[in-house]
């Protein structure tokens, strides 16, 4: 695979507080238009390993949103791939065209199998995963989010030697696998914090498969109501620090991701004078069909 141009970069948030807490986020958005944040870094391995193989083509797990899937699709395309994408929702196979992010998928040569959600829970059952590696012999398998051994080594390139100032290191938590690499690049007196939008419970195994330090914690606080769930405040905070700091959140992680850091210092959660890194890690393309969610509940919506 060739390298796309990193263009990650620190940019500081002056955030205002008592404590002199000095807050940046990393810019790993500006990685790619498309392949951007994590999504390159997950797939960054996976498809030198695909293309080692001399697999023809990728298949993977995702919603209907998927930042994942459209990654898929338009890595498959670049780097000279088929891809199929298991989505989850039955009800999507007549419509799939009305969603924005399968219509660009499929537009770039994505296939689509839709599985029933009893189905889409087998996603990480072995025996489940055997059974697609018979039927599609010539795929790849990557795992819903692109988190396994390889998405975590791609991940843990997120963290670079200058990085080492940073006190506490804060990320969106999906499926587990950039935090898992950011725990694993981090030096010890790091602590990295991740902001999960679904039960954290079920996030503490998957994550402890793939790391040994002991500096890090999950928060779910700040998951307004779930995964894909928003509201009025959580946009209104969008909008207005797009307008502060001309840099678009996306609605699914990094922007409760952000709020929650923004929080937890109005709180004076992190030790005075420190030095706090969010991980921006792209999303953007979730936007459009969260506007059009949002224009459906006659809500506001995202500027762009």
């Amino acid at each position: 695979m060739d390298v796309i141009l990193n263009n990650s970069r620190n940019e500081k948030i002056n955030f205002i507080n008592d404590d002199g807490v000095q807050l940046y986020l990393k810019r790993e958005d500006k990685i790619h238009d498309i392949i951007s944040g994590n999504k390159y870094r997950k797939l960054k391995y996976n498809l030198i390993k695909a293309k080692d193989l001399d697999f023809k083509g990728l298949l993977t797990f995702g919603g209907a949103y998927s930042n994942h899937i459209s990654a898929v699709a338009y890595a498959a395309n670049r780097y000279g791939f088929k891809s199929i994408g298991l989505i989850r929702g039955e009800e999507l196979l007549s419509k799939y065209f009305d969603n924005p992010t399968l219509k660009y998928s499929s537009d770039l040569g994505m296939k689509f199998d839709f599985l029933s959600r009893k189905e889409y829970k087998n996603r990480n059952d072995e025996n489940y995963l055997n059974e697609l590696r018979h039927i599609y012999k010539d795929y790849y398998l990557i795992p819903e989010g692109g988190t396994n051994d390889l998405g975590v080594l791609g991940c843990q390139e997120i963290l670079r030697s200058e990085d080492k100032v940073f006190d506490y290191i804060c990320c969106s938590v999906g499926t587990g696998g950039t935090i898992s690499g950011l725990i694993n690049s981090s030096i010890n007196n790091q602590k990295i914090i991740g902001f999960s939008s679904i039960n954290k419970k079920y996030l503490l195994n998957d994550i402890s498969k793939f790391v040994i330090k002991k500096n890090w914690k999950l928060n779910d606080e700040f998951s307004f109501g779930g995964y894909g769930k928003v509201n009025e405040e959580l946009i209104d905070f969008m909008n207005d620090f797009k307008l502060k700091y001309g840099i678009l959140l996306d609605p699914i992680y990094t922007s409760k991701l952000v709020y929650g850091v923004f929080n937890l210092i109005l709180n004076n959660y992190f030790k005075p004078n420190s030095k706090v890194l969010m991980i921006h890690t792209g999303g953007h393309q979730g936007i459009l069909p969260m506007n059009i969610f949002l224009k459906k509940k006659n809500l506001t919506t995202i500027n762009l």
